[in-house]
C-alpha cells in the first residue's frame, strides 16, 4: 500500500517456516525414503507398491536384493522451479526387516534354509566363530 503521507509503497516481508514430511526427505528436486522389506522378498524378489507424494507406483524387486539397496523411481520427485512439468527422482533404500520372534514352524524352517546353504547356525557348519578359530590356529603352528 502506499506509505503515510504519499510516501512511497512499502515492502512486505513473509516469513516462511516448513516442517520435515514424515515419509520424505528433500535435497533438491530429489526425494528420499526408507521402505521396509522381508528377507523372502529380498531374496525372491516381489512386486512392491512405492509410497510417492501423488499415488502408489508399482516396481519389481529382483531376486537376490541386498540390504540397503537403493531403487530408483524416475519422475516421482519434486517438480523443477523453471519447469514444472519435470520432476527429479524418487530414491528408495530398501532395509531387510529381521524378525524378532520367531514361532516353531519359522525356525524349523530357517534351519532347513540355512543346511541347505551350508550350515552356519548352531555349529551345524564350520560358522563364524569356527572360522575365526581356524583361522588363528594356522598362526599358532
Amino acid at each position: 500500500e502506499p506509505g503515510k503521507r504519499g510516501g512511497g509503497a512499502g515492502d512486505l516481508y513473509v516469513a516462511i517456516s516448513v516442517r520435515p514430511h514424515r515419509k520424505f526427505r528433500r535435497d533438491g528436486v530429489n526425494l528420499y525414503s526408507e521402505m521396509n522389506i522381508s528377507f523372502a522378498q529380498a531374496a525372491l524378489g516381489d512386486e512392491l507398491s512405492i509410497e510417492t507424494l501423488q499415488e502408489p507406483v508399482k516396481e519389481t524387486l529382483s531376486e537376490g536384493t541386498q540390504p540397503d539397496h537403493v531403487l530408483r523411481v524416475k519422475g516421482q520427485g519434486v517438480p523443477y522451479l523453471r519447469n514444472p512439468s519435470q520432476r527429479g527422482d524418487l530414491f528408495v533404500t530398501l532395509k531387510v526387516e529381521v524378525p524378532k520372534r520367531l514361532n516353531e514352524k519359522q525356525r524349523m524352517a530357517l534351519k532347513l534354509f540355512d543346511e541347505a546353504m551350508g550350515g552356519k547356525v548352531n555349529g551345524t557348519g564350520s560358522g563364524f566363530k569356527n572360522a575365526v578359530k581356524d583361522f588363528f590356529d594356522k598362526f599358532k603352528d
